[in-house]
């Protein structure tokens, strides 16, 4: 019976649209940035859905949300999930979309009373995006024990709000320790937040390699000044030093080439006065590589191009790392499960790389791992346009209920 298995496609979307109403934006788009008002409503909500399957619910210290299907022996777990968090004005599918199929996997066993060797566990990572918290995946760096709890709660916020005093604030500083419950594999379910999948017409992602992300923080220092009395040969503009430095960040992108990204997200300048020459500009860098090494390779090339732009501009530029996270390969005893079921059920199905961070990439550290991926219209993420199609977020959760099958009775 359970090899015929389908998950309830209408109750998946219905709850996708429920959650996407917590932090609902006028554009269409979701705000549930990490332990805001809107992130505790999509918390509780989801919380509510657990309890009413009576699953055994367990929150731990970082505010990490785990449902437990218990299994016929009492073994380590396959845990399956993602994160409810949004990026501001995010989509309705990053992250949710793994967490609400996990919940429906756990739905459909129990409506068809099938029971697993291994126990069951569906996770809502905290802070996954880094959007109002670095480092970004918190929750699963604490659940691996790569960073600490105190750590975690010493984290300050972009807005300058501390992530402990959020987190009880909102209600889910849990007293279980991250990782005590330690899973005999992770598997993670995305929307690809890419276009490889749609333009090729593939319904499923079988997710072998995750990139590596290095978060920098660039400040420039020159002179404010008047901006119409100064002559241009006697400016320290810190402005331009950070736009040279932008500019440059393309440059590093197009130099390495393959697998390289390098962007610039936020932008500030100091006393953004609209007739003062910026005395200090703030950036920040996310730059992204499948390999390690030439990972390491952009930094250094930023490093060196800032050193030299402070002898030719008259500036001064610090640069400090915000976050750190190596590439990882995924455990291919779980990508083979993956592939597999994705043929027995009879779709089209690509082995790929995620150029995305996920928790997934972190769990990978310390447990067997791997991801599935499903299309995202025009490769859209991050944005009130992501969208996937019904039939494909269908497609996704019935390939991760049939690799949650095969890997609980390992």
């Amino acid at each position: 019976m359970a090899s015929l298995l389908k998950v309830n496609a209408s109750r998946l979307n219905r709850r996708l649209e429920q959650l996407a109403q917590k932090g609902a934006q006028e554009n269409g788009g979701v705000s549930r940035l990490a332990l805001s008002d809107a992130d505790k409503e999509g918390r509780d909500l989801f919380l509510a859905w657990l309890k009413e399957l009576g699953l055994v619910v367990q929150v731990d210290q970082v505010g990490n949300i785990i449902g437990l299907r218990l299994g016929q022996e009492d073994l380590p777990p396959v845990m399956f999930g993602s994160h409810l968090d949004s990026v501001r004005n995010g989509g309705r599918y990053d992250g949710a979309y793994g967490v609400l199929a996990a919940l429906e996997v756990l739905h459909t066993l129990t409506d068809h009373n099938v029971q697993t060797r291994r126990p069951l566990a569906a996770i809502a990572f905290t802070n996954e995006e880094g959007a109002r918290y670095v480092p970004d995946m918190l929750g699963s760096l604490a659940f691996v024990g790569d960073l600490s709890v105190e750590d975690a709660w010493a984290a300050r916020g972009f807005d300058g709000s501390q992530f402990g005093a959020e987190l009880q604030r909102i209600g889910y500083a849990g007293t279980l320790a991250p990782g005590t419950l330690c899973p005999h594999a992770y598997v993670e379910l995305h929307v690809e937040q890419g276009p490889v999948l749609e333009q090729e017409g593939v319904t499923i992602g079988v997710v072998e390699h995750v990139t590596g992300i290095d978060w920098l923080e660039v400040t420039t220092f020159g002179a404010a000044n008047h901006a119409g009395t100064t002559p241009t040969e006697l400016r320290r503009d810190a402005g331009l030093a950070a736009a040279r430095i932008i500019q440059y960040l393309r440059q590093i992108a197009l130099d390495l080439g393959g697998n390289q990204r390098a962007t610039c997200g936020i932008l500030h300048f100091e006393p953004e006065i609209i007739n003062v020459i910026p005395g200090k500009a703030t950036l920040t860098v996310d730059l992204r590589n499948t390999d390690a090494e030439a990972l390491q390779e952009a930094e250094q090339r930023l490093r060196a191009f800032a050193a030299r732009l402070m002898q030719d501009d008259q500036v001064e530029i610090e640069i400090r790392q915000l976050a750190y996270t190596r590439p990882e390969k995924f455990a291919p005893q779980v990508t083979e499960i993956i592939a597999r079921s994705a043929q027995r059920l009879g779709y089209s199905y690509r082995r790929m790389v995620s150029g995305a961070g996920h928790d997934a990439q972190i769990m990978a550290r310390k447990y067997p791992t791997a991801m599935i991926f499903v299309p995202s219209r025009g490769g859209i993420s991050h944005s009130p346009q992501e969208y996937s199609r019904p039939e494909d977020l269908e497609a996704g959760a019935n390939v991760l209920l049939h690799t949650v099958l095969e890997l609980a009775e390992q």
